[in-house]
């Protein structure tokens, strides 16, 4: 009996010390990469405190100028600074309102035992951000306090000091293996289904399917050597045949290629996104589609992030604005060529591109100058997407005016743009809360259509 009651006091003991722990207080130091990256990032910490250290202020000051998102983020989040604080001193715990903590500006320090600018050798501002943090360790022995950031080396080097540091999971989806596909394979489907499929153009699906089907989802239904291309049309209710079509001359080469120029070429969805390695024929297909439809928009927009090669930002290119962004859009006109030197330069339809780029029918822009436009009949492909800010995507779609269809293109495996991995770029973003909405298709495209050595490079290297 006494060895019962003292398991039983032990267990309690050890239940209690694990609900302190639970309920133990957290700060939260953030660092300029989280702001930069999400101005509203103050907000996402539930009840604990969040500290901003001055070195955060000194470099977001850097950024205020300028027309990338960067640069509006650090306007906002200076803004909402000042809001917050009100006619107080942000040297002292100041309420962010409901049930949210408590933030302050903390200023330069360093910890009792560590001082990161002497260990690591350089007074920079990474190493003053880690010294703040471990100033707050001091001074709130009874709060855990972890630094967040973006930067993996800099979570490296707090970490190397015995500083907590996390990334910044919000806006982060979970698992990129399970992320949506858009299209997928259905075995063993009655053959007298598919062949209703090919004589009458479809069927229901709840003869195929128990559950409703994800909206403008693209299936494979195969029986042995029977199969049939189709998708959930949302309008209908029913399975409906895909059939093959070419566009601006383009033809698809196999299925998934078959399912994105569907979704490309389809009135009814408003939003599209196309993931897929190099050679996939993302791009190719996007363009492809837009040139088809051209008649039923005022202009066709093509865009991609300007992420500078080299640390040669677009400001130091000679010329004038056009001049600066051929280098980045190299990439679209190669493929724009390609569709044009299906024909001879005497054809119409070789002419009829020309004459869409010399009178603006067909037009480049950068995505820096869309903030605060609104595109109306604007049939809209933005490329390499994958290098996009969830909040970027967001600030893109939300432009969208009527009778205007956007199409994202990337892929999520090749991100150029720092602070930005597979879980946090704006496509997979978008990919994953998005999905099942009767305006929005996505198709993963995966195999290579570029060239046999193309593939190899992708299978091997």
């Amino acid at each position: 009996m006494q060895f019962f009651r003292l398991t039983l006091s032990l267990a309690t003991k050890a239940l209690v010390m694990a609900a302190k722990k639970i309920k133990q207080k957290k700060i939260f130091v953030l660092d300029t990469s989280v702001i930069l990256y999400n101005h509203n990032s103050i907000y996402s910490f539930d009840d604990n405190d969040v500290a901003i250290p001055i070195t955060v202020l000194e470099e977001l000051d850097n950024f205020k100028k300028g027309n990338d998102t960067k640069n509006f983020e650090a306007r906002e989040f200076i803004r909402e600074m000042d809001r917050l604080s009100g006619n107080f001193n942000l040297t002292e715990w100041l309420p962010m309102g409901g049930k949210l903590g408590n933030f302050k500006v903390v200023m330069n320090g360093k910890g009792k035992y560590l001082d990161a600018v002497r260990i690591l050798g350089e007074d920079k501002g990474d190493h003053r951000i880690i010294n703040s943090a471990l100033a707050l360790v001091d001074e709130h022995p009874d709060c855990k306090v972890i630094l967040v950031t973006k930067d993996i080396n800099l979570r490296l080097k707090a970490k190397s000091l015995n500083l907590h540091s996390e990334d910044f999971e919000t806006g982060k989806i979970k698992d990129v293996d399970s992320l949506y596909t858009g299209n997928s394979v259905f075995y063993g489907v009655n053959v007298s289904l598919i062949d209703q499929i090919y004589t009458e153009g479809h069927c229901k699906a709840a003869d195929i399917f128990g559950d409703e089907p994800i909206f403008n989802h693209y299936y494979i239904l195969k029986n042995g050597k029977h199969s049939v291309l189709t998708w959930y049309n949302p309008e209908s209710g029913l399975i409906e045949r895909v059939e093959k079509t070419s566009a601006y001359g383009i033809r698809p080469r196999n299925a998934e290629q078959i399912f994105a120029l569907h979704a490309l070429m389809n009135p009814n969805i408003k939003l599209v996104t196309l993931q897929g390695v190099a050679g996939t024929g993302k791009t190719l297909l996007a363009l492809s589609g837009a040139l088809e439809q051209k008649r039923e928009f005022r202009q066709v927009y093509l865009a991609r992030p300007i992420v500078p090669l080299s640390n040669k930002d677009i400001g130091y290119l000679p010329g004038d604005i056009k001049s600066k962004l051929n280098p980045y859009m190299e990439p679209l006109w190669d493929n724009l060529k390609m569709i044009q030197n299906q024909w001879d330069e005497a054809d119409k339809e070789y002419k009829k591109i020309t004459e869409m780029v010399d009178s603006e029918k067909l037009m480049i822009t950068p995505l820096a100058y869309i903030r605060g436009r609104s595109l109306s009949n604007i049939y809209f492909i933005v490329d390499e997407a994958q290098n996009l800010t969830p909040h970027e995507v967001k600030t893109i779609i939300t432009r969208a005016g009527e009778n205007t269809k956007i199409v994202f293109t990337g892929d999520i495996f090749q991100i150029d743009t720092p602070y930005l991995d597979t879980q946090s770029n704006g496509l997979s973003y978008l990919i994953d809360k998005i999905k099942n909405n009767r305006l929005y298709a996505h198709i993963t495209l995966e195999k290579g259509e570029r060239s046999e050595l193309a593939n190899l490079a992708n299978e091997l290297l």
